[in-house]
């Protein structure tokens, strides 16, 4: 009977240890993404519309009729630190390229949008509206297959 027991002990054991050692290599991944891969500081620098908030907020517009594009923007922002605060279809779906709308009078903070989604930067304008409480626009254009959230798995 002690032998059984033994058994189910080493059994137990051994599972733990395998428990164990994945933990470890899963916590060594993430530790090692963190200070190797940047993380996007989505903080704003200027605030000239006196926004609520320190992280830049941002709408995203479907311009080119792909579905799933705006929502899977959404993610990728999200993910690195953006307050996105509308997604949705634009006025029309004929955008040849993708475009990051500066809303409040900061083209800088336009810009570090347009860097983080591998926007080019004569793709960034400036239409300040005083009605809209947020940072910027993204219009996703027919271009959108060479953008980061769409080239990264």
């Amino acid at each position: 009977m002690s032998t059984s027991s033994s058994g189910w002990s080493n059994a137990a054991m051994n599972v733990a240890l395998v428990a164990l050692g994945l933990l470890v290599l899963v916590l060594l991944y993430s530790f090692i993404t963190r200070s190797v891969l940047p993380r996007t500081d989505a903080t704003r620098e200027a605030n000239p519309a006196e926004l609520v908030g320190d992280v830049m907020q941002v709408e995203v517009r479907n311009g080119c009729g792909v579905e799933g594009l705006a929502a899977q923007m959404r993610h990728f922002l999200q993910r690195n630190g953006f307050d996105v605060v509308a997604v949705g279809d634009h006025a029309s779906f004929d955008e040849p390229r993708t475009l990051v709308i500066d809303r409040v009078g900061d083209l800088e903070a336009a810009h570090k949008l347009a860097r983080v989604l591998g926007v080019p930067e004569a793709q960034v304008v400036q239409e300040v509206r005083e009605d809209y409480y947020l940072d910027a626009s993204v219009i996703i254009g027919h271009d959108y297959e060479s953008l980061t959230p769409f080239t990264q798995p």
